[in-house]
């Protein structure tokens, strides 16, 4: 039975992502720094059946130690680890670049970046021992070059994130690992992190323009998490780009906006 890692899996894209892993028969772990968190995302990941495991392990992914101790565990657990996805990640202030705050900035850059890059050299070191095994990364709003006030510093780490992912992608066939590297591009999802910052320390009141392009672009985690999952699963490709929204897609649901209008933001 294979045995999958996601970070920052307690809620979200990560936890949806968890089910779909389930109901296909893998083992998985659950992280994030928050225990009451994961310990209710166990709760609800038990609901349904499977005849894998489902194990919870507390980790803050700015912190080496605690990367190394997921991995431990994950060890101790399921002996092998098939699959690892460095998911954790925050949303900053919608503030111009100036108007943040040192700390506000490490926090997005330690989270959203650094994250990716130690946890993926951290499992490389056990999965080089293996001789096989997945680690993905997830894009986002910046990979593509796009730009827009209030998403600076989010933008960089995620851009950072698309050059590394290749970047490791590359070095792992010429040091001919057997490890893949790949890249998850979700899209814009309707989640507590497009309306938080920094894990929801602060609000993020959206503007009647964004919302009218979240409600064209947007998706629910689950439908994502689905095509996401199903994906990894199929794939064999070093250097893959998973990718929910494309090009085609978005402007198919931009030419025909007005026919199928929604409305994520209604409630509030």
């Amino acid at each position: 039975m294979k045995t999958v890692v996601i970070t920052g899996s307690a809620r979200g894209l990560g936890f949806e992502m968890a089910k779909v892993f389930r109901k296909n028969g893998y083992n998985t772990v659950l992280s994030d720094i928050n225990l009451e968190r994961l310990e209710q995302a166990k709760r609800e990941l038990e609901k349904i059946e499977s005849a894998a495991s489902a194990e919870i392990c507390v980790c803050n992914v700015t912190a080496s130690e605690d990367i190394s101790g997921l991995i431990a565990f994950a060890k101790e657990k399921f002996g092998e680890i098939d699959i690892w996805i460095n998911n954790a990640g925050v949303n900053q202030p919608e503030k111009a670049v100036w108007e943040l705050t040192e700390d506000e900035i490490n926090a997005v850059i330690d989270i959203d970046l650094k994250g990716a890059v130690m946890g993926s050299r951290l499992v490389m070191q056990e999965m080089a021992k293996q001789k096989r095994g997945a680690i993905y990364n997830i894009e986002g709003y910046g990979s593509n070059d796009a730009m827009m006030l209030g998403l600076s510093v989010y933008g960089t780490s995620k851009r950072a994130v698309t050059y590394f992912t290749q970047a490791l992608a590359k070095e792992s066939a010429e040091k001919n690992t057997g490890v893949i590297v790949g890249r998850l591009s979700p899209g814009i999802m309707i989640t507590d992190f497009i309306t938080n910052a920094l894990g929801n320390k602060e609000k993020i009141n959206l503007s009647e323009k964004t919302k009218k392009v979240y409600n064209i672009l947007g998706d629910y985690p689950d439908v994502v998490a689905d095509f996401l999952v199903n994906g990894m699963i199929k794939n064999t490709q070093n250097n893959a780009k998973i990718e929910w929204l494309t090009n085609k897609k978005a402007a198919w649901r931009f030419m025909t906006a007005a026919f199928n209008k929604r409305d994520f933001f209604k409630e509030s």
